[in-house]
């Protein structure tokens, strides 16, 4: 098999690990497996620009649409996590804005 296909095949496992560790709220492991997942990314931008016969093309496809289908859930699986994280965010801002102003405000 070529190297391109390894990659990518690299590249679906940790995926997968990724949706796994979504699937668990495993944030920590996630965001290592991130890491793992973009450092393959850079290599395949890297080498992914020969040309590759049919049946190695097929199977490049079916691996991409399995990234694609893993990413998809660990985006559905995150969206929740991320609002809450933005009202948190969103309610220390008001805070912060409302302490400054009765801070400064409050000399009389």
């Amino acid at each position: 098999m070529s190297l391109v296909i390894d990659k990518y095949e690299s590249l679906a496992k940790i995926t997968a690990k990724m949706r796994e560790a979504a699937v668990q709220d495993d944030w920590d492991l996630l965001v290592e497996l991130e890491e793992q997942s973009s450092a393959q990314v850079a290599e395949l931008k890297a080498i992914d620009l020969s040309p590759i016969d049919e049946v190695t093309r097929l199977h490049k496809v079916a691996l991409i649409k399995k990234i694609l289908a893993d990413d998809a859930e660990i985006r559905r699986k995150m969206e929740p996590w991320m609002d809450q994280l933005q009202r948190i965010m969103d309610a220390a801002r008001s805070e912060d804005r409302l302490q400054r102003t009765y801070t400064t405000g409050a000399s009389y």
